[in-house]
């Protein structure tokens, strides 16, 4: 076996373990909300996300696109072994400090992004390979909606809930809180396929990039295979379970009830929809949900949010890109070392 197809061989198979770390580091995301108030249980509620994340999956290709144009492989690939090796070097090391970083804030609890992990991973392997990183496109399809949905999911859970809050004003509340309780069934689903249909499609467009850099596809379009291993590896992160960013997100932002639950997955779903289908743009699930847990749990009081704990969220989601960035530039320095 020659080094470039050991190498193509070795990324698709980080890769997809990335998509694995990415199920179980993102989880909760789309059930905390529904355990936490024991709408579900948490087998039944880790079944129906792995099953939608992997359904999710199927639904489209046009994250991965914008994955893939995030870097130019094609410019640092050539028909020399030597060039696709190094081409490989820059996806491989994007990948490994993406994973770090997922493991880093997994061990911590702490809900990061892993979609902007793996967007600092390339951005910094980019950077640190002098290879053209399109910085329109990072700002058009990264910074601007990494900004922007977050504050439609906290306002948007905001104002859901406060309607539901005045429609519901006169209702028994035991009754209100069972029958939300069967909605949120519906509400994490749609979460569960949201995740799915964004996160796995940045897995496939990292594939795709390794199969340009080593010559095996041409970039248009995405295989039929690399989308159903994609779909699959975070269908199995995700029934692996991510528990202790579970707690975080369930529990220790805001004590959530039904109602709030509800608010806060349909309406983060509804974004995560929105950025996918409508936009394109490979948004984080973790900022949308805690953004929508926050706005919905501000209606019960200002008070009631924990704020010191959403702060150190907020921190690590300024933190990831950099530092995944920072981790893949040093991988790729590294990894060049040993290469020809």
């Amino acid at each position: 076996m020659d080094l470039v197809l050991a190498m193509v061989i070795a990324v698709v198979v980080i890769a997809l373990v990335f998509d694995y770390t990415n199920g179980f580091h993102d989880a909760a995301n789309a059930i905390a909300t529904s355990v936490s108030t024991r709408a579900l249980t948490p087998r039944v509620a880790l079944a129906m996300a792995a099953i939608l994340n992997f359904v999710g999956a199927l639904l489209g290709v046009k994250v991965a696109e914008t994955i893939q144009e995030l870097i130019d492989i094609d410019g640092v690939t050539s028909v020399s072994d030597s060039d696709r090796a190094h081409a490989l070097t820059i996806v491989l090391a994007a990948l490994i400090g993406a994973i770090t970083w997922n493991l880093i804030t997994w061990y911590f609890g702490i809900p990061s992004s892993s979609s902007h992990a793996l967007i600092g991973g390339i951005v910094g392997a980019g950077i640190a390979s002098a290879t053209t990183v399109s910085w329109d496109l990072l700002v058009e399809k990264v910074a601007i909606p990494m900004v922007l949905s977050p504050l439609l999911g906290f306002a948007g859970a905001f104002i859901v809930m406060t309607g539901i809050m005045w429609g519901f004003r006169k209702a028994n509340p035991h009754k209100v809180t069972r029958g939300f309780r069967h909605a949120q069934t519906v509400s994490a689903a749609g979460m569960s396929l949201g995740h799915g249909l964004q996160d796995a499609q940045k897995t496939m467009g990292v594939i795709v990039l390794a199969l340009v850099a080593g010559g095996y596809s041409d970039g248009d379009g995405v295989p039929l295979w690399v989308i159903i291993a994609a779909a699959s590896a975070i269908a199995a992160g995700t029934y692996s379970g991510g528990w202790r960013i579970m707690r975080t997100l369930g529990r220790r932002i805001i004590d959530l009830d039904p109602p709030r639950g509800f608010a806060s997955e349909s309406v983060a779903a509804t974004v995560l929809y929105v950025m996918a289908i409508g936009l394109h743009a490979p948004v984080s699930t973790t900022h949308t949900i805690t953004s929508a847990i926050m706005g919905a749990g501000a209606t019960k009081r200002i008070s009631a949010v924990r704020w010191g704990v959403a702060r150190g969220i907020v921190v690590a989601w300024v933190v990831t890109i950099p530092a995944a960035a920072s981790v893949s530039a040093l991988t790729y320095f590294v990894v060049r070392t040993f290469l020809p």
